[in-house]
């Protein structure tokens, strides 16, 4: 057993992965003691300009939109969409008030059409009877006065 090469050579190669073994449990410990004395840095982004400029924003009033700095022209909507304020770069701000239109189709045209055109002769109508009524009033004014002349002409 003792002659036998074969056992050398088990010995010798257990013996290299045991020094391999122990070389790379030494180099991790070198890397952490480094990593240990090596100071941790600290990264910290500050964002200077704000990322969503000229793009639509909410605001609840306009003491809101006063506070807001923008870089551009930008809209800024109320919560129920009714107002709308657009500010400037130099701190102006226009305000405008929303309201809703409904999409109307072909048949819902025709009827605000003809609705007006309905109107129109309502209108029209009360127009015509104000002039026949005052048409009637002074027919009326015109056969009272030639009453009148005749009766004074026949007590002459």
């Amino acid at each position: 057993m003792y002659n036998n090469p074969y056992m050398y050579q088990q010995t010798y190669n257990q013996q290299n992965i045991n020094d391999r073994i122990d070389n790379q449990i030494a180099q991790l410990q070198q890397m952490k003691e480094q990593m240990r004395n090596q100071p941790t840095s600290i990264n910290q982004t500050f964002q200077l300009a704000p990322s969503n400029n000229g793009k639509m924003k909410y605001a609840g009033t306009i003491d809101d939109v006063n506070k807001e700095h923008v870089m551009e022209e930008t809209p800024f909507f109320s919560k129920d969409m009714s107002v709308l304020w657009v500010k400037n770069p130099s701190g102006n701000i226009k305000i405008y008030e929303l309201k809703e239109t409904p999409i109307k189709d072909s048949k819902d045209m025709l009827i605000d059409a003809l609705m007006l055109q309905i109107e129109d002769l309502k209108k029209g109508n009360k127009n015509a009877k104000s002039i026949n009524y005052d048409d009637d009033e002074s027919d009326k004014t015109e056969k009272s006065s030639n009453v009148s002349s005749r009766k004074s002409t026949k007590a002459e």
